[in-house]
């Protein structure tokens, strides 16, 4: 490998500064016009064509990828955070951005440990081997003879992070204009929050030694270990973990039980740090783990993490007793906790619909399949209902700890679709939960966080 890391000249036009500024232009023209578009329709009771809208914004996303990218991810798996058009549009964005090339590499790796940076390292992969939104990984070999995976964060992502929050909330802008049925101000805090924490691989890696120590006694859950001599605020180098992608272990045709057991690690990878902990990944995408071959789970991005305050895991918990129950006061109670003011009882009722489809499954003492009553066209029913009684009743401000938490369920229920897994949920949940402890939990959480040096919850 050359020495030389001073021969660098860009590649490509449009991810120079001036280039950046004329397709954020372009965004911010096209969310304009349809938020005029939209409001005329609104205003004179014109027909509001959101699917042509939606390709024409879509259309001017295509160019950025980059953080807005994540954000699509995250917005398409919340139940009406934007109408389905748009979030559908997006999900159909290209998930990869274009790699650096080895010049590219060269210079970044030097800025971030200096000149004398390839000396740290016996071999380092010239191709990366995954290219995401805000960075690519590479392999390579430590003097010391261990793999390593190197996630090394791709030029001014801050600035371009920052740009591409404004076209978010140029997004919630548009839902707002024409519906009233979710105020997103508090998901457009969580995205915005969570987002700039991804940007800050030293947090990174405080989160995966949070999970090394949360999964310690988890044998079918593995967590990466950070090293930190080769690691920076925009390098992420952690050793790396063999596994196949969830893909191909679908294309095995795999047996019911080997579903199954995959389907149950899962569970126990999200959940146990939840529930033991008050911490949840926030990004179960297909592409943030990988199965080893005795099907056990290798975690792999810890940027989305979320951090509860102990009372918000209890009310978690207390509402699925409500509805277990049929106990209309402590519903009550579960959603004041959470931080919904004086909610009527229409309201409440509404709530209890999409707290019934996602609870659903941890409800009925039986081995059963998630497709029985959490298929996709299901809940697309069940959310389009709920739209239509909150528009009714007024409309609803989430909480911002929701988001994650609903992008966590939504989308490990649908991993547990593609399974295809029958197991008995309410006694897995019940088994995990059943000596819960809100002061134990808050005691755990203090404990690891200060070891560890991470912020507790706000109070």
């Amino acid at each position: 490998m050359s020495d030389n890391d001073d021969d660098f000249t860009a590649q490509n036009e449009e991810n120079r500064f001036g280039g950046r500024v004329r397709r954020y232009a372009r965004v911010g023209a096209s969310a304009s016009k349809l938020a005029a578009r939209l409001a005329t329709g609104k205003m004179f009771g014109g027909e509001i064509d959101h699917a042509k809208y939606a390709a024409e914004l879509t259309s001017a996303l295509g160019g950025l990828k980059g953080p807005l990218m994540k954000v699509a991810q995250i917005l398409s798996t919340i139940p009406d955070a934007l109408p389905k058009e748009y979030t559908e549009a997006l999900t159909q964005l290209q998930a990869d951005a274009p790699s650096m090339g080895w010049l590219f590499v060269k210079r970044r790796m030097r800025s971030e440990l200096g000149a004398g940076w390839q000396s740290k390292f016996t071999d380092f992969s010239h191709d990366a081997v995954a290219a995401a939104s805000l960075g690519q990984v590479h392999k390579a070999t430590l003097p010391d003879g261990r793999d390593v995976a190197c996630k090394l964060q791709y030029p001014d992502m801050s600035a371009t992070v920052e740009a591409d929050l404004k076209q978010l909330r140029a997004a919630f802008a548009i839902y707002k204009r024409y519906d009233s049925a979710i105020d997103a101000q508090n998901i457009q805090e969580e995205l915005t929050a969570r987002l700039r924490e991804e940007l800050d691989y030293e947090r990174e890696a405080k989160h995966m030694r949070l999970y090394r120590h949360m999964l310690a006694d988890v044998d079918c859950v593995h967590v990466p270990e950070p090293v930190d001599e080769v690691t920076t605020s925009r390098l992420l180098t952690m050793t790396w973990q063999n596994g196949q992608k969830f893909k191909h272990f679908l294309e095995s045709d795999p047996d019911q039980d080997a579903r199954n057991q995959v389907a149950l690690n899962m569970f126990r990878a999200w959940y146990v740090p939840f529930y033991r902990y008050g911490v949840i990944h926030g990004d179960p995408h297909l592409g943030n783990y990988t199965l080893r071959d005795d099907l056990s789970v290798n975690l792999l991005d810890f940027g989305c993490i979320r951090i509860f305050k102990p009372d918000f895991v209890q009310a978690v918990i207390t509402l699925y007793e409500a509805l277990r129950d049929e106990d209309e006061e402590k519903a009550v109670s579960a959603y004041e906790s959470w931080g919904f003011e004086n909610p009527s009882r229409e309201l409440i009722d509404v709530l209890n619909i999409w707290a019934s489809f996602v609870y659903g499954p941890i409800l009925d003492d039986r081995e059963r399949k998630m497709g029985e009553t959490n298929s996709v066209a299901y809940g697309a029913e069940v959310a389009g209902k709920v739209h239509q009684e909150l528009r009714r009743v007024g409309g609803v401000k989430p909480p911002r700890e929701f988001v994650l938490v609903d992008r966590a369920a939504v989308g490990l229920g649908a991993v547990f679709l593609r399974l295809d897994a029958q197991v008995n949920w309410y006694r897995l949940f019940n088994d995990l939960v059943g000596d819960f402890d809100v002061a134990k939990l808050e005691a755990r959480q203090k404990t690891v966080l200060d070891q560890i040096g991470l912020d507790r919850p706000d109070a």
